[in-house]
């Protein structure tokens, strides 16, 4: 028997100017995505965010809403 714990999971970086490339980022949100669905999620389940800002910086966050009901 596990605990189901309901709360959302969120992965999330900032990455600042010159400190990432549209390549670093595709892996970087590979990963976090991967992870996730490591732990469960299932493909639609993971919600991709990426903003980029005005200076050259970056914000990512990959989130799996579980929901208030676990799986059998």
């Amino acid at each position: 028997m596990t605990l189901y714990q309901p709360e959302p999971v969120e992965i999330s970086t900032r990455m600042r100017p010159g400190e990432w490339t549209e390549s670093s980022l595709e892996e970087l949100v590979t990963s976090y995505r991967a992870k996730l669905m490591e732990m469960g999620a299932g493909p639609t389940d993971v919600i991709t965010e990426v903003e980029r800002d005005d200076d050259g910086s970056v914000s990512i966050a990959v989130s799996w809403n579980k929901g208030a009901i676990a799986d059998a």
